[in-house]
């Protein structure tokens, strides 16, 4: 299912042009908004399914995360810049998520998908520049933000590797972090989604780019390493920046279209299937019959 896991990169990575349609918003209010709505949707469509999730408790911190996540990203982009804010966000979290996978299951990251992560991290650092102060408290942000990105994943690989649904691990924890967000919204002020289009890009955020995004991305979760989907999700990086040509009208530099080969070339040999030498295979089926 990687290409569930590739299809939900692809509606994330339409996010940032959708927010560009209203004009003079907050993007923390705008983050918000994507988060309750998209949250609502994601509770209201597994309610059924939510009282039989196992391991519950874990599910509750990792809602915070997704929460948290947000406002950490916004932060370090307003403190370090659009450009290295990203990076440094995005590409820490398949970093993160690998060693978290490590730590927690057992499941080494494989020399195939190290250097091509690796290749895909410098890929969105050539594609997205180096514009941008690299403050040391705006970059801590970032890394913060990758962190709690990999936390939740993992969390959510867990709980449905354990065999929860992955549609009702994905309403428990993105309705969690939309009733965490709901202050946040309230807060940073509404009068924006009074206006049709406001109003339209809200829902499209909400029940498409994340809603949508993450039913696929928790079907592909079932049968794709997390480590694994981390990396395949920096795609979003890729379809915003070919959105920016395509819909803004935006021209990529010959650097920016490196990048994209860069990252293109990492995405596609992460998403080969993995090739299990007979040594290994004979030590799992001997482990198995232990």
């Amino acid at each position: 299912m990687k290409l569930a896991i590739v299809g939900a990169a692809v509606l994330w990575g339409t996010a940032g042009t959708a927010g560009l349609l209203v004009a003079g918003v907050d993007p923390v209010s705008l983050a918000a908004a994507r988060l309750v709505v998209g949250g609502l949707v994601l509770a209201v469509a597994a309610a059924p399914a939510l009282r039989s999730l196992p391991r519950k408790g874990l599910l509750v911190p990792a809602a915070v995360a997704v929460a948290a996540y947000q406002l950490c990203f916004f932060a370090a982009v307003s403190r370090t810049g659009v450009a290295i804010g990203t990076v440094v966000a995005i590409g820490s979290g398949p970093v993160f998520t690998g060693l978290l996978s490590w730590l927690l299951d057992r499941v080494p990251p494989t020399r195939r998908w190290a250097g091509a992560t690796a290749v895909a991290i410098a890929g969105c650092a050539v594609l997205t520049g180096g514009g941008g102060e690299a403050r040391v408290d705006g970059i801590l942000l970032a890394l913060l933000g990758g962190l709690l990105y990999a936390f939740y994943a993992v969390t959510a690989a867990r709980v449905i590797g354990a065999g929860a649904p992955s549609g009702a691990v994905m309403g428990a924890m993105f309705g969690g972090a939309g009733i965490v967000m709901l202050p946040v919204l309230l807060w940073t002020g509404t009068a924006w989604l009074a206006e049709p289009r406001g109003l339209l890009t809200a829902l499209y955020l909400g029940c498409v780019a994340t809603a949508l995004a993450y039913v696929l991305y928790g079907r592909g979760l079932r049968t794709t390493p997390v480590a694994t989907a981390a990396t395949l999700a920096l795609t979003e990086p890729a379809v915003a920046a070919l959105l920016g040509v395509v819909v803004l009208g935006e021209q990529l530099t010959p650097t920016a279209i490196t990048g994209l080969l860069l990252l293109g070339v990492s995405l596609a040999v992460v998403a080969l299937p993995e090739r299990r030498s007979g040594r290994r295979v004979e030590s799992a089926a001997i482990e198995s019959s232990m």
